[in-house]
């Protein structure tokens, strides 16, 4: 069975204002390529289709497109909402679409979806476990009667254990999830949404009885622990932070009962994203740009001391997808030392509270000391 790992497409984004949906449109076209390319099964997405939880109409309708584009090639999808989604508009019409081979988790309610299917080595099982959190599951599992009242979950990693358990999981299979939450242990990007004090974290452990599991929400490709606990990332570069990223689409093939190989295809994008630093004379140089494609999106940082009069008009002549004008000289660095407050101000509750801990004790918190501490927090919050 060969999968394709897709996840984060934040269909209809804007990055500074600029509009995201015809590079999105080309690098979907990229993908359905591959698929055909590499014959792929079946295309897991793990999360965050849509960029808002209530998409434009031209977003729904480039993903209508992508769908039905898929299922014209009779490659199965497999979708689970993310964060950024609606669970319940992402469920809409999904019995309608399993008809034709597109899978999408429904709103989590205590179970979680799975889809058996079969190849040379017998069945694969698929769990759509979408985006949840400790007050979802609560929610879901309150007055069930197989469910103690005093085991309902307080935290992320408690809340996705529990899913898991219940989900019956038979280890003599093969079994793969599709889920979007935060591991521990994942670096992150400027263009992800981040929780206060990293009350989102989820231990991979908790997925162990998984062949594999097809994560989303993280930006950057990447593994957790194990090659099969996997971040196949975004499929385009949504942040300068991602600048030096090769994005791709992640390929898993599944053998029998422990073999599976993994391999990734690079996306090439419409417009890369890139760095670009120096004086103005120094970038506005033909010798500078001329083997440069300036059609890029770009951030470009004058070391000049002078700002430039209407410095980001005229730079926009030769990099018309400039995204960002910044300053790198006396006034700028001076001006970080007044921004210190501002950072403190941006620093999470958690954080504050370990740096008071510190002072006032001498020493750091434990790692139990600031699990607890974060689940306080994070009880004042839902509160």
């Amino acid at each position: 069975m060969r999968l394709l790992h897709i996840s984060d497409l934040h269909i209809g984004k804007r990055v500074n204002e600029f509009s995201m949906i015809e590079d999105q449109k080309y690098i979907l076209r990229q993908i359905l390529a591959i698929a055909d390319d590499q014959q792929a099964d079946g295309v897991m997405i793990a999360g965050d289709i849509y960029d808002k939880p209530v998409p434009s109409a031209e977003a729904v309708q480039v993903f209508d497109w992508f769908l039905t584009a898929l299922a014209v090639r009779g490659r199965q999808v497999y979708a689970v909402s993310g964060n950024h989604d609606s669970a319940e508009r992402i469920a809409f019409g999904a019995q309608l679409m399993s008809g034709r081979g597109v899978f999408v988790s429904p709103v989590y309610q205590g179970e979680t979806a799975v889809f058996s299917v079969q190849d040379a080595y017998g069945e694969l099982c698929i769990y759509l476990l979408p985006f949840v959190k400790p007050a979802v599951v609560r929610h879901a599992l309150e007055g069930a009667p197989d469910m103690d009242p005093n085991a309902l979950p307080e935290s992320y990693q408690d809340a996705v254990r529990l899913a898991v358990e219940r989900m019956g999981v038979d280890v003599r299979k093969r079994n793969v999830l599709i889920a979007h939450q935060f591991v521990t242990g994942a670096g992150r990007c400027d263009s992800e949404e981040v929780s206060v004090g990293g009350l989102d974290n989820v231990d991979a452990d908790v997925f162990d009885v998984f062949d594999y599991v097809a994560l989303g929400h993280i930006h950057s490709p990447q593994h957790l622990k194990r090659e099969t606990v996997r971040y196949c990332g975004t499929p385009l570069k949504y942040s300068f932070s991602e600048a030096e990223q090769h994005k791709s689409v992640t390929v898993v093939e599944l053998g029998e009962k422990g073999q599976v190989g993994i391999s990734t295809v690079p996306l090439i994008p419409l417009h890369d994203m890139r760095r670009i630093r120096g004086t103005y004379l120094e970038v506005t140089a033909r010798s500078f740009y001329q083997d440069m494609d300036t059609e890029d999106y770009v951030q470009i940082t004058l070391t000049d001391e002078e700002d430039i009069p209407d410095g980001l008009q005229k730079l926009r002549i030769i990099y018309p997808n400039l995204m960002r004008l910044e300053y790198d000289n006396s006034r700028t660095k001076q001006n970080r030392f007044i921004e210190c407050a501002e950072e403190t101000r941006q620093k999470s509750e958690l954080e504050l509270f370990a740096e008071f801990y510190e002072l006032q004790n001498n020493r750091p918190m434990s790692g139990e000391q600031s699990a607890f501490a974060a689940q306080l927090i994070g009880e004042c919050k839902e509160l």
